[in-house]
């Protein structure tokens, strides 16, 4: 560049933005790691601001954290925005797309925004099939009038102070209040950050009377509306492929693959 050219740059107050893509389904702590690989805010003060009471309440959200309020999406930043910058902006796009009419609906279904946030948050770590999603909000929707736990295995992971990739037997039987095996009803906050789909989904479940689900090993789940027909469903996509041989000695949970139903049908 010419220096006539880079004058008019700095007097244009031209800035470079760099795109920072964060998924659906990640966690503040997994969004905090990515800002800060992108070079962008500090995770440690990203971290520490996204549970800071005082600045949550500036941004009118009233939760003990932001997990659940960072919506997922394509920001441009330029280099050294602040966390709270980044926080901001993520907090104002949710705004944003959660608009007038989701809104209505939340009043229509008689739910808050932070149960929305909540259970679309569970419905994103459950399956990320986007077409299964009204069917995974439809079992929750109906454990939750019949009052059974909704027994979701992403909720318990969100609650250990470690997680090594398996589900142990006395995870499920912990006291933490994301237990939602021990817990009845929602647990008490977000367990990632949803996007739209989820966020949809949860307003507006399918129709089914399904209770139950559980994986079919291709990424997609079994619904079933009975025990009995659930537990058939469980031979045949759990314990056949197990005797096999072709599963570990130990389960391996993946958020999202609705093993809670597995285990419930064979206990």
């Amino acid at each position: 560049m010419t220096p006539a050219e880079i004058l008019a740059m700095l007097l244009n107050g031209h800035v470079v933005f760099h795109p920072l893509t964060i998924p659906e389904g990640l966690t503040i702590v997994q969004i905090a790691a990515v800002v800060s690989q992108q070079g962008l805010a500090d995770r440690v003060e990203f971290l520490r601001l996204a549970k800071d009471r005082e600045f949550i309440a500036s941004l009118g959200i009233k939760a003990e954290t932001l997990e659940g309020y960072l919506y997922p999406d394509t920001y441009k930043f330029p280099r050294g925005v602040k966390a709270r910058e980044v926080l901001a902006a993520m907090v104002e796009q949710l705004r944003e797309v959660v608009g007038p009419d989701l809104l209505a609906r939340m009043q229509e279904r008689k739910m808050t925004m932070h149960e929305v946030l909540t259970l679309a948050s569970v419905i994103e770590k459950e399956t990320g099939s986007g077409s299964e999603r009204p069917e995974i909000s439809a079992v929750f929707h109906n454990r939750l009038k019949q009052r059974i736990p909704l027994q979701s295995d992403p909720t318990v992971i969100y609650g250990l102070p470690a997680f090594d990739g398996n589900i142990h037997k006395k995870d499920l039987s912990s006291p933490s209040p994301y237990n939602t095996y021990r817990v009845q009803g929602l647990p008490p906050g977000p367990i990632a950050n949803p996007g739209i789909q989820a966020i949809r989904a949860t307003l507006y479940p399918s129709d089914s009377r399904s209770l139950y689900f559980v994986s079919k090993n291709d990424g997609t789940h079994q619904f079933s509306a009975t025990l009995i027909e659930h537990n058939k469903a469980v031979e045949k996509y759990q314990k056949r492929p197990f005797r096999r041989g072709t599963r570990s000695s130990q389960t391996s949970i993946v958020p999202g693959d609705g093993a809670f139903a597995y285990k419930e049908g064979v206990s």
